[in-house]
């Protein structure tokens, strides 16, 4: 069990199990999935090493869209729960170099604590 597994426990939306085996393409040899979040087909998935976001596109899902960001280029992040009348929550990551901060609108069931963990673990505990 990995360091961000060990600090949320059964914290993760999805089996880490299938990520790993769905991702592997994608991973380098040594890398390991740590904990992943589901929104709503999308997902969030935190490795030892870097963020990736992952948007199936399209009818079947099929087609899908990856976006991987190193903790070591995380200068900020902000997660923002749902309040009374909003419809959903929000996570923005800075990216040293980028102009823009990179954005996610989550849906208002999505597990931001566990999000806002797993990015303080990623970002705060860089090797």
């Amino acid at each position: 069990m990995g360091l961000l597994s060990g600090l949320l426990g059964l914290a993760s939306d999805v089996d880490v199990a299938a990520v790993r085996r769905d991702l592997d393409p994608v991973l380098i040899p040594d890398e390991t999935v740590e904990v992943a979040f589901a929104i709503v087909r999308d997902l969030v998935v935190f490795t030892d090493r870097r963020l990736i976001f992952v948007d199936k596109q399209g009818m079947t899902g099929r087609k899908r869209s990856f976006h991987s960001i190193p903790y070591r280029s995380i200068t900020m992040f902000t997660v923002e729960n749902a309040g009374t009348f909003d419809a959903d929550c929000e996570l923005t990551i800075f990216v040293s170099g980028q102009p823009q901060p990179f954005k996610r609108e989550l849906s208002r069931g999505a597990n931001v604590v566990g999000i806002q963990k797993s990015l303080a673990t990623g970002v705060l505990g860089r090797r």
